[in-house]
């Protein structure tokens, strides 16, 4: 297994598949993807790695996913580990929804669909240095 995860969650298997293979590039060997199709799957993702004691150092989610929003997601998994570090993506999140992130979450970046390789790196760079 890899030194840390990162927890990657969207509802569109093909933006999970592109982020683990751009992620795999940048951090051959050092990091693995972890993939969650929603909230609740990544729920039970989280709590298996953290019974294995396994180190998970960034959630990445998506804003928009059926039964629970990303903000209100990242919140939570704020709350309940704070150490592990919060990006959120999205293509259509309202001002509101980007307020929530920021102030509830404490999302270290939010990127926008579709986003570039350099912004990612740098989101999850900033991320996972907020989590050490």
């Amino acid at each position: 297994m890899a030194q840390c995860v990162i927890l990657l969650v969207d509802d569109e298997k093909t933006v999970l598949d592109s982020l683990c293979a751009q992620l795999g590039r940048l951090y051959a060997g050092s990091v693995e993807c972890e993939l969650a199709e929603s909230a609740a799957e990544a729920w039970e993702v989280l709590d298996e790695l953290h019974a294995d004691r396994v180190r998970v150092v960034v959630v990445v989610s998506d804003w928009l996913m059926p039964g629970q929003r990303g903000d209100e997601f990242l919140a939570e998994v704020r709350a309940r580990y704070p150490k592990i570090g919060r990006v959120m993506l999205t293509g259509q999140a309202d001002p509101d929804a980007l307020a929530r992130a920021r102030d509830e979450a404490e999302v270290h970046r939010i990127l926008f669909k579709p986003w570039r390789l350099e912004e990612l790196q740098s989101a999850i760079g900033q991320a996972m240095a907020a989590s050490s």
